[in-house]
């Protein structure tokens, strides 16, 4: 194994066969009774045979009850596995859905109030007052980024509307980041979390905060997505092209501590009203939304188009529709699912989230009407 380590923004194990230090990091932390946190498709795959034939030395339960969009009943129903097992530790394997839960469940299991209480945007917004258990993660998507992230992201279960708890404890004390876990994934998940990715470094990019460590991170992130993307879509055994995508993305989720666009507003949008899977909604919006953007940040453009290998900021945005159509993400929102009558209440919550604060064109009501319109 060739194993390279190293800390931003916590320690990071990153190469082939990093997930077989687990056990090993947590046993010598003084842990022995994990709780494994994945979602329901995951657990029935050889990936996590696997990965638990590599937790010798400790007793490990799993939670497998993640699926789809994170919810609070999936938080509090882990939180209780937590609990029943007695355990000391939490490791996230999963994607983005199931390291959300991860992150959470200590809290939710040992602090006071609904986990949702500890939202941002709640009135009366709970502090994290305890310590939380002890968390590691290890990533089997290359997308979110959620395993350097300092946020949880749960949807109500009524609504599906998305609550984001944030704080710099939920940050996992250890990320175990191995491509080889990626290299089974189906086409169409490669695809729809390789936009995500890409959609973070490019959003968080061409946001106007100020921050040039996250643009030379966001980037070098786009660099390599561009590069590895339809390669791990085509050849997904590939594993220079899985190790890329899967850097891409933590640099894109690194990155948008500079915040993000109006892409995300509508995807957050499309996940709420249609239960759209996150990278796939990032994909449907992101040329609709990056051709309005265009006038309002040029100089940048070219920058990404320049990381892209393009030639001109006006060739991002057709190499983007040329992009989804070799993945399989293309079509109008009307083919996804997405119906005339739902248009408005995607404005309604596209309008209220707050990604398109740090858009590069301030974003009205009307301005997401018409952008969902256009890609309707």
């Amino acid at each position: 194994m060739n194993i390279t380590t190293f800390s931003f923004p916590t320690t990071i194990h990153f190469g082939a066969g990093a997930s077989r230090l687990v056990a090993a990091h947590l046993l010598e932390a003084g842990f022995r009774r994990p709780l494994v946190v994945s979602d329901r498709a995951l657990a029935l795959l050889p990936v996590m045979a696997e990965f638990k034939s590599h937790l010798d030395g400790l007793d490990a339960a799993l939670f497998a009850g993640v699926f789809g969009n994170p919810t609070r009943s999936q938080v509090m129903a882990a939180s209780a596995a937590y609990r029943a097992h007695r355990a000391d530790c939490v490791i996230g394997f999963g994607g983005g859905a199931a390291l959300d839960v991860a992150k959470v469940v200590g809290l939710a299991a040992m602090g006071p109030g609904d986990i949702l209480d500890y939202a941002w945007d709640h009135p009366d917004v709970r502090p994290i007052a305890n310590e939380l258990p002890y968390f590691v993660a290890v990533p089997t998507t290359a997308g979110t980024g959620s395993e350097v992230g300092r946020s949880s992201v749960i949807s109500e279960d009524g609504t599906h509307l998305k609550r984001v708890i944030f704080s710099p404890q939920l940050m996992a004390r250890a990320v175990f980041a191995d491509p080889e876990l990626t290299l089974g994934l189906p086409p169409q998940v490669t695809a729809a979390t390789g936009m995500d990715a890409l959609t973070h470094n490019i959003e968080s990019y061409l946001s106007p905060a100020w921050h040039p460590l996250c643009d030379g991170i966001a980037l070098e992130g786009t660099r390599l997505a561009a590069r590895a993307l339809l390669v791990a879509f085509h050849a997904p055994g590939n594993l220079q092209a899985r190790s890329d995508m899967m850097m891409a993305s933590m640099m894109g989720a690194i990155a948008f501590q500079k915040d993000l666009g109006a892409v995300h507003s509508c995807a957050h949008a499309l996940g709420a009203v249609c239960d759209m899977h996150h990278g796939l909604a990032n994909a449907l919006m992101i040329d609709t939304v990056l051709a309005w953007n265009h006038e309002a940040a040029p100089a940048k453009f070219d920058e990404l188009a320049h990381a892209c290998g393009l030639t001109g900021g006006q060739a991002l945005v057709p190499w983007l529709r040329q992009l989804k159509a070799d993945t399989g993400l293309a079509g109008p929102l009307s083919s996804h699912g997405v119906r005339r009558e739902h248009i408005a209440r995607l404005v309604e919550i596209a309008t209220a989230d707050i990604c398109h604060r740090t858009n590069p064109r301030p974003c009205t009501a009307a301005d997401f009407e018409k952008l969902f319109a256009t890609a309707f």
